[in-house]
């Protein structure tokens, strides 16, 4: 493959693609339903990921056939999330790669649908490397009206950078994150976790192991040193 569109900005999803969070909700779900007897594996987790928190709630209920709401889940699951999400640690190669681009000058994005509340929790040991973005959109942004897949919350990272979305790179690890990308009318680049089925990315631009396979060259972007 020779090359793709000229890329001139850049945006990230955080939770699994910056940020090493996925184990968390992991472990916290695992708690809540092995109460029930039941199992939070992958079959389930991969219909998860990237959701916000209500869909995510509600599939879970529904896949596990859990005897609560989805409302008494969120509950208990924010208070023990509460606890974790301050030590959440970078994923390899993340920090490396957005600064790469920073000191390139190439504007990026944060694009995330964790509220307000949770970036600020799970970027407690982070502040000084998110500074490097040049803007963050959130979840629960009064102008995020519709959640992933819906493309609402790229395109006001694309608005608030002044950015044409033709020219525009998500970077994502979630299904529902890669369909938003390309609602969006963006190139977009997937990170997947190792257990999710790769078929599901199928009308992603490219599908890497890691970010450091990633090739800046392809996309007219300045290559790494």
């Amino acid at each position: 493959m020779s090359s793709f569109t000229k890329i001139t900005h850049i945006l990230y999803d955080m939770d699994g693609l910056l940020l090493d969070t996925e184990p968390f909700y992991t472990e916290v779900t695992q708690q809540i339903v092995g109460r029930y007897g039941k199992t939070f594996d992958w079959s389930v987790k991969s219909q998860m990921i990237g959701r916000d928190a209500r869909e995510s709630a509600k599939t879970l209920v529904n896949a596990l056939d859990l005897p609560i709401t989805p409302e008494d889940y969120l509950r208990e699951r924010n208070i023990l999330l509460d606890q974790l999400f301050p030590k959440a640690k970078a994923l390899p190669y993340a920090e490396q790669v957005t600064r790469h681009f920073h000191q390139h000058q190439i504007p990026q994005a944060v694009a995330s649908s964790s509220s307000k509340h949770y970036f600020t929790l799970k970027t407690t040991l982070h502040q000084e490397w998110f500074s490097i973005f040049n803007c963050v959109v959130l979840g629960d942004d009064p102008a995020v009206k519709h959640a992933k897949p819906a493309p609402d919350i790229f395109l006001e990272a694309a608005r608030l950078m002044d950015a044409d979305p033709k020219h525009c790179l998500v970077f994502e690890d979630a299904p529902s994150g890669m369909e938003a990308a390309l609602n969006a009318e963006m190139s977009v680049v997937v990170v997947p976790d190792p257990n999710m089925d790769k078929t599901v990315y199928k009308n992603a631009h490219q599908v890497l192991n890691s970010l450091i396979e990633f090739q800046p060259e392809l996309w007219q972007l300045p290559p790494f040193d």
